[in-house]
């Protein structure tokens, strides 16, 4: 093929050390596929970036995580150069990362979301927003960092907040009880919904990265409706904000609510982790796409466009 690949991993956020997990895999990948491959280590020397991106690549593959790589950041520097990247524009990217303006995208296009509200820190250290049990979340950050859930009679988490580190404003949401699920979106193809059964006491970041944080159900143990449902959800929501390549939806799943009211969009991940843990490649692989496709697929969907 001998097609020559930038790939982006690592950054500056608290999501590094998984990006650099991501860019490994798929660096292998890739090779494996007959592509050039040269992997860079994304920091915040522009110029850096700048002269590792000569020669000029025929398309960037961005296994970038978190801030400054899921965020539209590097997206809209990979658009001044004129260079074909994988996953989701610049709009796309900078909506979704901002979990409190996806929500009102993902309501105005009809899709269930749980009750939140936007507010500041020392709002949160004077009072509760509403009634507990509840989940507290930076606005911008992804594979489950700053959170936290909050239960009733739990005072210890205003103790936390002393010392977050994630800036002033924090995005509460009503606890949905029930189960974790994730959808995988592959272009226009909801590709199936993983059931998460973390082995802690909820789905945070070691039970994402560890090893045997948590079991992967493929397909999920719902009922046939719930299930379409579920991938009804995540298309539409990858749609509203424009997305496109993979993305993975996180739902919520009441099953002791009615029908009809059970499922709970959380949010759209427009880079997924490619590690040996994460959920799209297993997702993927039942759908009969293995590891190597998956990634030949999103290189070859790369496109830059302006």
């Amino acid at each position: 093929m001998n097609r020559s690949v930038a790939l982006l991993m690592g950054g500056w956020s608290p999501e590094r050390e998984v990006s650099l997990a991501s860019g490994a895999e798929c660096a292998a990948a890739l090779r494996d596929r007959g592509y050039a491959v040269a992997a860079i280590d994304v920091g915040r020397d522009l110029a850096a970036l700048l002269r590792a991106l000569e020669p000029r690549p025929d398309l960037v593959f961005n296994a970038l995580h978190g801030v400054g790589g899921e965020d539209g950041t590097i997206q809209g520097v990979l658009e001044m150069l004129g260079l074909p990247y994988t996953h989701s524009g610049v709009r796309a990217s900078a909506l979704a990362m901002h979990k409190p303006t996806a929500k009102e995208i993902f309501r105005a296009a009809g899709l269930p979301t749980a009750e939140g509200v936007v507010a500041r820190r020392d709002e949160l250290i004077a009072r509760d927003p509403f009634p507990a049990p509840f989940v507290v979340k930076p606005p911008d950050q992804g594979s489950s960092v700053g959170v936290r859930i909050v239960r009733a009679g739990d005072n210890s988490w205003r103790d936390e907040l002393a010392q977050w580190s994630f800036g002033d404003e924090l995005l509460v949401e009503r606890f949905v009880p029930g189960r974790e699920l994730t959808v995988a979106v592959m272009g226009d193809r909801a590709l199936g919904v993983c059931e998460i059964v973390p082995r802690g006491s909820f789905y945070d970041y070691t039970a994402k990265y560890a090893a045997g944080g948590s079991d992967h159900l493929v397909p999920a143990p719902i009922p046939a409706a719930d299930y379409e449902a579920a991938l009804d959800i995540a298309l539409r929501a990858h749609r509203a904000l424009g997305c496109r390549g993979v993305s993975r939806a996180d739902l919520r799943y009441d099953d002791a609510a009615e029908p009809g009211r059970r499922l709970y969009l959380l949010e759209i991940n427009t880079q997924p982790g490619m590690t040996p843990t994460s959920l799209v490649p297993d997702i993927a692989r039942h759908a009969g796409i293995p590891f190597p496709a998956l990634v030949a697929w999103i290189a070859d969907d790369a496109t830059c466009p302006r």
